[in-house]
């Protein structure tokens, strides 16, 4: 991390839902945070005039805005290369969208963007289990399956700023593949996402008789926390089913390890909740498939970081790294 010249940063996490801001220290420490409804601030110039309407009071307690070194954003489909937004099918506003710029242009500080799962892999280097690691893989398991790779200590980011897309490696060939958000079929993000565990829940209750607990819940109902719950409770459908997701996960960190022989590989997100259910069969996958050479190398890690706080710390620690 560089040394910092002003005492703050400061991080936004924007989801297709929420977009949350933190004001951030050196340490770590969110300092004051807020909040504001991505979808409902209508086109993305007055998206970005109500962020800023909305950090005017956070800057302010912090000193005003000489005290902010810069801003970072995580965000779907972040270029870091170009500070734009491109083609993300979970925001509201299509095309190609400047946003560091917008930003830059009305808070007078400089802005860099990244792809949240890059921006998660960063605070996890910065502020988590990561910390002191050159080589690793973030794997976020929410509504779809993101990935951050850190080599030599350096996040990839490939020739054109989209490097690490490892949600969309196709796991299942051909027609018998789930259809996916980017237009293929079969990949990962279509099974090992808390989407992918609903999907996987409501073919096994759709197409078989067997008895499950799942069977009390609306069918078209089912999340991934209800099959977690069953499964804690003991329901074998249940179990199987994160046997399925784990082992699917596994075997896909088993071929990832071929690329950058990680130290680690670290799991972010809601799914991550759901412990042993899903790692054990995680790390009995991934022992099972990789290469002898990478075998017991590896360490399948948890990340400690707070879900609300993480991503927004992800964000923030790209701040720092602008001199």
């Amino acid at each position: 991390m560089g040394k910092a010249k002003k005492p703050y940063v400061i991080g936004l996490d924007l989801g297709g839902t929420n977009s949350v801001f933190g004001i951030v220290d050196e340490k770590g420490n969110i300092v004051d945070s807020t909040a504001i409804k991505t979808r409902e601030q209508g086109d993305i110039q007055t998206y970005v005039e109500n962020c800023c309407a909305a950090l005017q009071p956070l800057i302010e307690k912090a000193g005003g805005i000489d005290n902010i070194q810069a801003m970072g954003i995580g965000a779907p489909n972040g270029n870091f290369y170009t500070g734009t937004i491109e083609f993300a099918p979970n925001l509201p506003w299509g095309g190609q969208i400047p946003l560091a710029k917008m930003f830059k242009d009305k808070l007078g500080i400089p802005v860099v963007l990244t792809n949240d799962a890059n921006a998660a892999a960063i605070g996890e280097m910065t502020y988590g289990v990561a910390k002191g690691m050159k080589n690793f893989i973030m794997i976020t398991l929410g509504t779809g399956v993101g990935s951050g790779i850190v080599i030599n200590g350096q996040l990839v980011y490939g020739s054109d700023g989209f490097a690490g897309e490892l949600g969309h490696v196709i796991m299942v060939k051909d027609a018998k593949g789930r259809e996916c958000g980017c237009g293929r079929k079969g990949c990962l993000e279509t099974y090992c996402s808390a989407t992918g565990v609903a999907r996987t829940a409501k073919e096994v209750i759709t197409s078989s008789d067997v008895p499950t607990s799942l069977r009390n819940i609306p069918t078209e109902n089912i999340t991934s926390r209800d099959v977690a719950i069953a499964a804690e409770g003991g329901d074998k459908v249940a179990q199987g089913i994160f046997e399925f997701t784990g082992r699917m996960l596994g075997e896909a960190c088993a071929n990832f390890a071929a690329f950058s022989s990680p130290e680690a590989f670290i799991f972010f997100g809601g799914l991550t909740k759901a412990g042993d259910l899903l790692m054990t069969p995680i790390r009995k996958a991934y022992d099972e498939n990789v290469l002898c050479i990478y075998k017991g190398k590896a360490k399948m890690l948890v990340s400690q970081l707070d879900d609300a706080k993480a991503a927004v710390l992800g964000a923030s620690a790209l701040g720092w790294e602008i001199e």
